[in-house]
């Protein structure tokens, strides 16, 4: 693992209360901002979801697939569950 990065320092124009909630989200994480941003940025730069995740993805949502659960008692609930 390498312990240190290279770095580029870069100036971005964002609107104040976009910083102002990004501040607060990195504070709620025990983070500084610049290492809250750098991880949502590395997330979305570097996590693409493969095409089994992909096909995961439009299943969920596909509603037409959708079951209902009856939820009367938890013995009725997990047969709704493997009821096919």
């Amino acid at each position: 693992m390498e312990l240190s990065a290279n770095r580029k320092s870069t100036m971005f124009r964002l609107r104040t209360e976009l910083v102002d909630r990004l501040k607060q989200l990195a504070a709620n994480d025990n983070r500084s901002l610049n290492n809250y941003v750098e991880t949502i940025l590395m997330d979305v730069a570097y996590n693409t979801p493969n095409s089994e995740t992909l096909a995961a993805m439009k299943e969920a949502a596909d509603e037409s697939k959708l079951t209902s659960v009856n939820m009367e008692s938890y013995d009725s609930f997990i047969k709704s569950l493997t009821a096919e």
